[in-house]
């Protein structure tokens, strides 16, 4: 038994760093689950006021329409045929501070918001369809390994690679970010994922699960490594500008809407676990649904009021929309409300770009740091009362659901025949990336690898791509011995002269 184990802050061993409470390996995060919400309490609150993850970005405001009909599926008024809805579309960098730049190798975020007849409804992705993890207990662990070193303040390559390679779940996503995606020629010309998977229920209460596609009109376009240095140090700002700039001079971006559509109960017997945020789904198996599409056409009028104080959440559902056993989402739900009200404020739901635009909001709410609105002195403050107060109501706030098997674990998602945490990675690597992604890749796990200082974490490296593709593996090997050779034969040399 080692002496050297994890604490709660009041000094109590805990049960995992990796396993959130759950009932069932696939079931509901238990809220008692003590160390998952100190863990993901203490994050939220780490650093004010810029967000966490996400920190750069900018943003635009555009409308939504639905062109087709999925009202089948959902009952969401903004889904129905002919709907339309003011949206408010945030894009960012994950790792990045405020005054990073823009070009810097990393997932984008895609944080969409429609402002619909039913309250607010948000779709808080990224510009791939997986992310790095599967349970929400390592996020924070995730994001420290992207940030700085507590002496030098320095980022360093050692301390993200021994967490990748500790953890071999984030394969299909570092195999993304080290791929193209991972620099976008601009925040137009790249595709949004809502990346969890969600479940729609139909005006009969038939459920169903889905994924959200964001496929550009622009098109999918990368820079090269060179371009995104010089931009780096020519132009921070890049991507912000050029968002700013287009959409000033009428070019407005537009992004067609697709969701792919599960069966709920394909979900039980499905190859592998399609609640875990690590894996795709395969179009074959359920392809591409159009729903309509959405275009920027207005840049904020003040970017700190309409940008930065913008508060999203996977928490802002709404009729006909609800969230499926995905760990990831599950705490995400509890942990970006949270975020925001320590970021902005108890009351941050009050300030005009966080306003729902549904006819009806009543809430018995009240009071709290920076209150705007409040109901009439007559108003009741409580529930239930007598003095005709709102009520909730069964039939508008239908929610959905799933069956679990009840009992309180902490463990892995539940393993099925084709589960695999470097299958899709290998797959995007050999059958998706063309000859010259590929060598662009291997260029960029090459300039990883020479960062790395420590041999363990450089040999669990070579293992850690060896898993995702053999021949990748032996590449990555050979190129860097290659060029170890190459810096020892001109040390000698220079020796030699001097």
């Amino acid at each position: 038994m080692s002496e050297n184990f994890t604490t709660t802050q009041s000094g109590a061993p805990v049960a995992s760093d990796a396993h959130s409470l759950t009932s069932g390996p696939d079931g509901i995060t238990a809220l008692h689950d003590r160390y998952l919400v100190e863990k993901l309490a203490s994050f939220n609150r780490e650093r004010v006021p810029e967000r966490n993850p996400h920190a750069k970005g900018g943003g635009a405001f555009g409308e939504f329409t639905v062109t087709e009909d999925v009202s089948k599926y959902t009952r969401a008024a903004v889904f129905q045929p002919g709907a339309t809805a003011e949206t408010l579309l945030r894009f960012s960098s994950v790792a990045g501070e405020q005054g990073s730049p823009d070009t810097w190798r990393d997932v984008r975020g895609f944080a969409l918001r429609f402002y619909t007849t039913e309250g607010n409804y948000d779709i808080v992705g990224n510009n791939t369809p997986v992310f790095f993890l599967r349970d929400a207990m390592k996020f924070p662990d995730f994001i420290h390994s992207q940030k700085r070193l507590n002496g030098s303040a320095l980022r360093d390559a050692d301390m993200q690679w021994d967490f990748w390679t500790l953890s071999p779940e984030s394969a299909h996503q570092v195999t993304y970010v080290m791929g193209d995606r991972g620099l976008p020629t601009s925040w137009r010309e790249m595709n949004g994922y809502g990346s969890h998977t969600y479940q729609w229920i139909n005006a009969e209460g038939e459920r169903f699960w889905v994924q959200y596609h964001f496929k550009s009109r622009q098109g999918v376009h990368n820079m090269g490594n060179e371009e995104a240095e010089r931009l780096a140090g020519s132009d921070a700002d890049y991507y912000r500008r050029d968002l700013y700039e287009n959409i000033e001079a009428g070019n407005f971006p537009t992004w067609d809407v697709f969701v792919q559509i599960m069966p709920y109960e394909d979900a039980k017997t499905y190859r592998f676990n399609p609640f875990d945020m690590t894996k795709v789904w395969p179009h074959a198996d359920y392809p591409l649904v159009k729903v309509g599409h959405f275009t920027l056409n207005r840049n904020p009028q003040n970017f700190f009021a309409e940008i930065e104080q913008a508060a999203f959440s996977p928490s802002n559902l709404v009729p006909g929309v609800d969230i499926s056993p995905d760990k990831m989402l599950m705490a995400r739900v509890f942990s970006y409300p949270d975020a925001q009200r320590n970021r902005i404020g108890t009351n941050y739901n009050q300030l005009p770009v966080n306003q729902p635009h549904a006819a009806h909001v009543t809430t018995y709410q009240h009071e709290g740091n920076m209150q705007y609105s409040f109901n009439g002195s007559e108003a009741r403050v409580y529930a239930p009362n007598s003095y005709g107060g709102p009520a909730a109501d069964p039939v508008r706030g239908a929610e959905g659901g799933w069956e679990t098997d009840g009992a309180m674990i902490r463990a892995a998602q539940t393993l099925r025949s084709e589960d695999s945490d470097f299958g899709q990675a290998g797959t995007l690597y050999r059958d998706v990336f063309d000859a010259d992604a590929k060598d662009r890749f291997h260029d960029n796990l090459l300039g990883q690898c020479n960062s790395i200082t420590r041999d363990e974490i450089r040999e669990r490296f070579f293992q850690y791509w060896t898993n995702v593709d053999e021949n990748l593996g032996r590449i990555l090997r050979d190129g860097f011995a290659a060029g170890a050779q190459g810096t020892t034969d001109g040390e000698a040399d220079l020796a030699a002269k001097v």
